[in-house]
């Protein structure tokens, strides 16, 4: 069964009564734990931005802390589920500040984490990535702000 484009189903959405739609949404929310994420994004989190990023940072550092170093192999894993989970709330906020400002803070927590980065390619190409989409994204950000991250790059010397 091939599902429905954006478009079709939000004319279908039109034609709902409230009640109809809240019950959509909440089966819905039921079936995935990202459309629990993602709504409790949207209703509770998305009208404070900055507390929502400073809420993941903390995650982040937590995680972080967590991360098995006793090889590289469980280092680069423990990395890896970092980023996957920290990507997934960029997704939802959809703000390029706030993506910024977390891969910059990724980056800082790698640097100075216990993981090192020089012996294995393949977590130096994955910090080299975040250092790519952090120029990427701040190229398309406002000026002023551009430059505020760049200074917290090379204060944190990335």
């Amino acid at each position: 069964m091939k599902p429905a484009t954006i478009h079709e189903l939000s004319k279908d959405l039109e034609n709902r009564t409230n009640t109809e739609l809240i019950a959509l949404v909440l089966r819905m929310a039921k079936f995935k734990k990202e459309n629990k994420e993602l709504l409790t994004y949207l209703l509770r989190q998305s009208d404070n931005e900055t507390l929502y990023v400073e809420q993941l940072k903390q995650e982040i550092s937590s995680q972080f802390l967590l991360i098995n170093t006793s090889s590289t192999y469980f280092a680069k894993k423990g990395l890896r589920k970092v980023l996957r989970y920290m990507d997934r709330f960029v997704r939802y906020s959809g703000n390029k500040e706030s993506e910024v400002d977390l891969r910059i803070h990724y980056c800082i927590e790698l640097k100075n984490s216990d993981v090192r980065m020089d012996r294995s390619v393949l977590i130096t190409n994955l910090y080299n990535r975040q250092i790519d989409k952090i120029t990427k994204g701040i190229a398309v950000l406002h000026e002023d702000l551009r430059f505020d991250f760049l200074q917290t790059m090379k204060a944190s010397d990335l």
